[in-house]
């Protein structure tokens, strides 16, 4: 006779959260939502989902997130566990920590980059380099 009207509640959030153009924002963010930034933030952003920077955008400080697309101007440390993509007009300065980089012709990426997948390998081969110099040099003592 009575029917129940249930709501559901995701765990995935589906607002986006943003600041504007024209708004200063500092301090740390801390969050699990995306983020289209159009203004300025001066500070961290720490959050589970994806970043856009918009063109009137820009971040100065420390970004984590999981994907980031950025056109406007990025400076800091930048720790992305995705992908970076760069927008034509984006302009990065600082220390990036990547998986993936697209980049598109005329964006401007002046930071040291270390790409996860790429490091693992490295170092694996640094080991072996070194222990193959070490066996030599014990050989001709």
């Amino acid at each position: 006779m009575f029917t129940e009207n249930k709501k559901s509640n995701s765990s995935s959030f589906s607002q986006q959260n943003t600041i504007a153009q024209g708004t200063t924002f500092d301090g740390d963010i801390i969050s699990e939502g995306d983020f289209r930034i159009e203004g300025l933030v001066n500070g961290s952003l720490n959050t589970t989902g994806k970043v856009v920077i918009g063109k009137t955008g820009a971040v100065d400080g420390i970004l984590v997130c999981e994907n980031v697309d950025v056109e406007g101007k990025f400076n800091g440390t930048l720790t992305v566990s995705g992908t970076l993509n760069l927008r034509s007009s984006a302009q990065i300065d600082g220390e990036v920590q990547i998986e993936k980089l697209s980049v598109e012709p005329g964006a401007t990426f002046n930071a040291s980059c270390l790409m996860k997948g790429a490091v693992k390998e490295l170092k694996n081969e640094t080991k072996v380099d070194a222990s193959q110099n070490n066996s030599k040099s014990g050989q001709s003592a």
